[in-house]
């Protein structure tokens, strides 16, 4: 399944690693994509939103599921 949050204040290649890892290390085979330009972070091949959402809150940013 495939999820798409809207990340406010991811505004640096920094930010995308550090969501990225703790997207990863939440759902190994997740498969994460970031786009700076929107701020949206798309993550296929997770089971669920949720612990994608509490990750990405847990590295320090707001997230919210757009689909």
């Amino acid at each position: 399944m495939a999820y798409v949050f809207k990340v406010p204040e991811m505004s640096c290649a920094h930010c995308v690693g550090a969501i990225t890892q703790a997207v990863h290390q939440a759902i190994p085979a997740a498969q994460v994509q970031a786009d700076l330009a929107s701020r949206l972070v798309k993550v296929d091949h997770a089971p669920d939103a949720e612990p994608v959402r509490a990750a990405i809150i847990d590295a320090g940013y707001e997230a919210e599921l757009m689909s």
